[in-house]
């Protein structure tokens, strides 16, 4: 009997332990008493096809599509460029106009809502439905678990931003921290921003101390570090790097060697910088070759009317941000010398997305320095005041808060509308894309116009590697990818598009994009509506949702929304919304919550913490 109990254990355990990852294997040997009566059975290792290439996903942060020279913006990025003349540009992809929906929406090829990060992980924008929990459920596996489970190594260094506050402790629970989620090593931040000289710093499992240099430095020392282990024990072994900065989020925080070289190059100010930057990227070809540029917003002033000391100001935030990303793209470059020097770049799939949104106007109207929560109590000329007197530390470790005014997310968005939290418009939602293969893509400096999203991108990098989705993640069966492959428009730039609709939602602004057409609504309030009216004013208008209008584009013929066909094709218009409410409801995007909501605390009130006893009992007590 206890012979018999011993074998049904071992049976079990070996079942167990011979789980691929996707499905338990049978064992498939023999046990019977005695060794003798017994046949040893070894599954087969799990090993990716052969040749599977390396992949490098890297993500940049707050990057609007006119501020790379990779896509004919005046700040200087040769790795960047270097890539893309030796790969692939797309020039019609899409985020999800804010952070952590883009970064959920990628890193499981599915649209953010689905995997409940319609807003974020952050207490104060998650909510109790399921679109809103900002908690990626276990059947919506990620790429770092499906190429784990295929015989890759999997690495994250940098920006996490996925892990719900409440869990972001040293007492987890840590299966939504990045180890949860497939990583086997992981190095960075997991919330949305940090101070780059000191940030709040994590290393697997536990928080560490930083060791006083900039987190670029020390997340590239990390990456590389991972790889040259990993391919010491094991020669030949490919990995997965997913490559996430900070950069270029706020704070802007670079050495001044950095800024320094930017000095005075944006003295003519933000409506010269889009002028320039449209003519590079006609020249380019990353915009159509008849492509204007839409009226400054309203919000942003003439640079010519502003006074000399705003033009100052102003452009020294610009300097700085600009250093900044010039600052990352080098840091990027000493990852591709690395992979260089160590024989694995032309074996590897290298994906850049410059910028998980659009340029970003949280910087407001005169910029910042000061923690936000002070902004919204200074008048625009005390805040304006209180920057001049502290411009010598803009882009310094002392410099916290540092973030660029309107006017230059505007302009580093060129040749788009709007900017990062809208997602009814191009410019929080398009984004520049560069995709590089030595050894699988035969074009050098081509260009893509397939539309695209951030979803396509985990599908497109599994039929680059030849593994398949596991119907099955650590005994979790695995729910549908939505993304499409651009794997047949790699070598095809006359590959038909297969990603026909899309919508988008950020806390109110939405839109829907359906075979070169969008409608779109912005909605209000939103972020800057509170800068203006320093948070009040907006205290519960129940009819602000019917309140909201709706705008039609074609973008096949204005790929940059400037005319407004709402009121020429009304029924168009009217097939359109109706569309975006059938795929609201199929991608949990109801019930919709906006900017008043979050600003006036109307969710995440149910929520009930795990609470434990802060110390034990007394011995005989």
């Amino acid at each position: 009997m206890k012979i018999r109990i011993i074998a049904g254990f071992a049976l079990l355990l070996m079942t167990t332990l011979y789980a691929t990852g996707q499905q338990k294997t049978p064992f498939q040997g023999k046990v019977g008493k005695t060794l003798a009566g017994s046949e040893e059975w070894w599954p087969d290792p799990v090993t990716p096809p052969a040749h599977a290439p390396n992949v490098v996903w890297i993500l940049l942060d707050d990057v609007g599509y006119g501020a790379s020279s990779s896509f004919g913006g005046l700040i200087q990025t040769p790795t960047f460029d270097s890539l893309a003349n030796n790969g692939l540009r797309y020039t019609n992809f899409h985020t999800a106009a804010i952070c952590a929906p883009t970064r959920a929406a990628l890193l499981t090829g599915r649209n953010s809502h689905y995997v409940g990060v319609g807003g974020f992980s952050h207490v104060a924008m998650s909510a109790g439905f399921p679109g809103w929990s900002g908690r990626i459920p276990n059947d919506k596996g990620t790429i770092a678990q499906i190429l784990q489970s295929g015989g890759y190594n999997t690495f994250a260094v940098g920006k996490y931003g996925l892990t719900p506050d409440e869990e972001a402790t040293d007492a987890g629970p840590f299966d939504r921290w990045p180890g949860g989620k497939g990583f086997e090593q992981f190095f960075g931040f997991l919330g949305s921003q940090t101070d780059q000289y000191e940030p709040d710093l994590v290393e697997n499992n536990a928080h560490i101390k930083t060791d006083g240099r900039h987190l670029n430095d020390q997340i590239t020392d990390k990456a590389i570090g991972y790889i040259q282990k990993q391919q010491q024990a094991a020669p030949g072994k490919p990995f997965f790097l997913y490559y996430a900065p900070g950069a270029v989020h706020a704070p802007h925080q670079v050495a001044p060697e950095y800024s320094n070289r930017y000095k005075g190059v944006f003295d003519e100010g933000w409506d010269r910088y889009r002028e320039k930057v449209l003519a590079n990227q006609v020249r380019l070809g990353v915009v159509p070759k008849n492509a204007q540029l839409p009226e400054r917003n309203s919000d942003v002033p003439a640079w010519d009317q502003l006074p000399a000391e705003k033009k100052k100001l102003y452009a020294r935030f610009m300097e700085t941000y600009a250093g900044y990303l010039t600052y990352t793209d080098a840091c990027v470059g000493r990852l591709i010398s690395y992979l260089k020097q160590a024989n694995l770049l032309d074996n590897t799939v290298v994906v850049v997305m410059i910028g998980d949104n659009g340029a970003s106007k949280e910087g407001t109207f005169q910029g910042t320095l000061q923690p936000r929560n002070l902004i919204g109590k200074q008048t625009e000329e005390e805040q304006f005041r209180y920057n001049l007197s502290r411009i010598d530390d803009i882009g310094l470790p002392q410099g916290k808060n540092t973030n660029y005014p309107l006017g230059w997310a505007q302009a580093t968005n060129t040749p788009f509308r709007q900017w990062k939290q809208d997602a009814n418009a191009e410019g929080g939602t398009h984004n520049p894309l560069i995709i590089f293969y030595p050894r699988g893509i035969k074009e050098q400096g081509g260009i893509r116009t397939q539309y695209s999203h951030v979803i396509d991108i985990l599908p497109t990098t599994l039929d680059l590697v030849g593994i398949k989705a596991p119907e099955v993640i650590r005994n979790v069966p695995q729910d549908t990818i939505q993304g499409y492959s651009l794997f047949k428009t790699l070598n095809d730039a006359g590959a038909t598009a297969t990603h026909r609709v899309q919508h988008y939602y950020i806390f109110g602004a939405r839109s829907i994009y359906a075979n070169g057409w969008k409608a779109a609504t912005a909605h209000h309030p939103d972020a800057i509506d509170y800068v203006k009216t320093r948070g009040s004013g907006w205290k519960g208008d129940p009819d602000r949702w019917e309140k909201d209008v709706w705008e039609l584009y074609n973008l096949d013929e204005d790929f940059n929304e400037r005319v407004n066909l709402a009121k020429k094709y009304p029924e168009k218009l009217e097939a359109l919304k109706k569309l975006f409410d059938q795929q609201a409801e199929k991608n949990n995007l109801y019930p919709l919550i906006d900017w008043e909501d979050v600003y006036e605390k109307r969710i995440h009130k149910n929520y009930k913490p795990a609470v434990y006893g802060a110390t034990a009992p007394a011995a005989g007590k």
